[in-house]
């Protein structure tokens, strides 16, 4: 590898890191390789990962049956256009995913990433309305406190109000929000998301909402009873329910997909992060055959949307490997593991000034402050103890790969720890 110093002076100058200034304020650790879950970083040795490379490396890094079907899949070809062609790991794929989806999914749309597959689901409600003669719904509901990406209409519905993406309020599509979810069931809280639907119903293609943990918008958890409530209103006024699991599926939250929690199916899921086991960039978007039948009949019956690397055979066949991998094991009890040892490594939290919750849900643990993080003082902390983490805003949390043993999960909440002391 070329001098780390060098590397870091070129990184500065010319490459543009997510949610950073350009040229960036903070150095960033410079990754040399990884393995296990652990990431050897130079001039800080090796560092366990308790962010899974942001929730998508459920099975940690260098992983030989991920590695093996990368490699078998490459000898065969890399990729080939989706258009007109089709091939095994895709089609695999998309079998695999209706396969472990709620029954009513039975139709698979490839997406690059999970913002584009957020992207694919509202253009999918929104056709169906207007293929089945009702164009004036087009609007989306959802509650606040929400993130479901970075591209145009996943911004529309993260939060406009303090979140990330407020600086747009003004010329994104204009939706409609809902109080965020309390933690716990409130019968007044339910009756205001059937109010909403109900008030709005003749303009709203779908609700869209991330079921029961809100990720990037604040790693907040509700109740599943609202999942139910919203099924319910959906149903009731004729209203698409689309439940965005990019960061909850696969396991994370101690379900195969959060929707699980509350025993409810949507109309559209998406999903990505872990469907890779991180590996290559790749997402989903996942319909009912009423949606999908429903826009064929329409004046336009295609989803005029083609991403060039759509079904990409080198991230659908790792793509495979690693859902089998997670479903040849027994994920749930290491879910629980993990959110045993979580709980306990993360007790001790709540008793530090400036800590206003401790919250823990299957393989996530969240210190939450009353005030924001100092990133630069954070990563040193964490890098102290020997750990990798990446707070934002108010909080400290992680998402470790599901592999992480007892003894890594113990030093990941001392860090957590560390970094709310130095906060």
């Amino acid at each position: 590898m070329r001098d780390p110093a060098a590397l870091l002076d070129l990184d500065r100058r010319h490459v543009w890191h997510p949610y950073g200034p350009m040229p960036g304020r903070q150095e960033p650790l410079l990754v040399e390789s990884a393995s296990g879950v652990r990431l050897r970083v130079a001039g800080a040795g090796d560092l366990v990962d308790g962010m899974s490379s942001w929730w998508s490396a459920i099975h940690g890094y260098n992983h030989p049956v991920l590695n093996e079907a990368a490699r078998g899949q490459l000898d065969r070809m890399s990729h080939v256009m989706f258009g007109g062609l089709t091939h095994e790991p895709a089609v695999r794929l998309a079998a695999k995913l209706v396969e472990i989806t709620p029954e009513p999914l039975q139709h698979v749309f490839l997406a690059d990433s999970g913002s584009v597959s957020v992207e694919v689901a509202v253009k999918m409600c929104l056709q169906y309305w207007r293929s089945v003669g009702r164009p004036a719904k087009q609007r989306l509901l959802t509650w606040r406190g929400g993130y479901h990406g970075d591209t145009w209409q996943p911004m529309s519905v993260c939060d406009p109000e303090g979140g990330m993406h407020e600086l747009w309020s003004g010329v994104l599509p204009r939706q409609i929000f809902a109080d965020a979810p309390p933690a716990d069931y409130e019968q007044g809280y339910a009756d205001h998301l059937q109010e909403l639907i109900g008030r709005h119903a003749h303009e709203l293609a779908a609700v869209i909402v991330e079921p029961v943990v809100q990720g990037a918008g604040g790693m907040r958890f509700h109740s599943p009873a609202y999942l139910r409530v919203l099924r319910e209103a959906c149903d009731a006024h004729g209203v698409l329910l689309v439940f965005d699991e990019i960061a909850t599926g696969f396991g994370r939250t101690g379900k195969l997909f959060a929707a699980g929690h509350a025993g409810v199916s949507p109309d559209v899921m998406c999903v990505g992060k872990a469907l890779t086991g991180g590996y290559l960039t790749m997402a989903a978007t996942l319909c009912t055959s009423r949606v999908a039948e429903g826009i064929a009949r329409g004046e336009v019956p295609v989803l005029a949307h083609g991403p060039t690397f759509m079904g990409n055979p080198l991230a659908a066949a790792v793509a495979c490997a690693s859902v089998e991998l997670l479903l040849g094991q027994d994920w749930e009890r290491e879910i629980k593991r993990l959110e045993t040892a979580l709980t306990d490594g993360l007790s001790g939290a709540a008793e530090l000034p400036g800590v206003r919750d401790v919250r823990v849900l299957g393989a996530i643990g969240v210190v939450q402050l009353d005030h924001e993080v100092d990133m630069a003082a954070a990563t040193r902390a964490a890098v102290r103890e020997g750990v990798w983490l990446r707070p934002f805003r108010d909080l400290v949390y992680t998402m470790p790969p599901y592999i992480t043993g007892d003894q890594d999960v113990a030093r990941i909440c001392r860090a957590v720890i560390a970094v709310a002391r130095e906060a």
